[in-house]
């Protein structure tokens, strides 16, 4: 019985001791571009003034007007067949004739969804985004 007992705990340990992945795990780190045609003066020139930062938990971005990060809060992550999606913890609209440039979202339509497509050549795109129509590069594959 005791060596029915291991053999069974033996069998589950290599599941139970994997993590399982974060579907949005290839984003971690820092991105340029978005904004404008990413920059591929190399990583050092790259990490110095990243365009958006994925995080496990959080998202970073700058905006054309402010330059300091939004941040925004993850609260769920889903995988979509050509890259992720993700839903924000809820944020007030900015009201007001500027609203847009407020920098709660990255100009998809709704603050709180971002869209994440994977391109080829490691390079990923914000679909439908009006605030980054361009795509972005990882700082880390330069």
């Amino acid at each position: 019985m005791r060596r029915l007992l291991l053999a069974l705990l033996l069998s589950l340990a290599p599941a139970a001791g994997q993590a399982q992945s974060e579907p949005h795990a290839f984003l971690f780190g820092s991105w340029t571009g978005g904004l404008m045609p990413p920059t591929r003066e190399g990583r050092t020139a790259c990490l110095a003034r990243p365009t958006v930062i994925f995080t496990r938990d959080i998202v970073l971005h700058v905006t054309l007007l402010d330059p300091t990060y939004q941040e925004r809060i993850i609260e769920t992550v889903r995988a979509t067949p050509d890259g992720v999606e993700f839903r924000f913890r809820p944020v007030a609209r900015p009201q007001g004739p500027i609203a847009r440039l407020a920098g709660a979202g990255f100009g998809c339509g709704d603050p709180n969804v971002l869209r994440v497509q994977r391109l080829a050549g490691g390079e990923i795109a914000f679909p439908g985004c009006i605030d980054f129509p361009s795509p972005l590069v990882s700082c880390m594959d330069q």
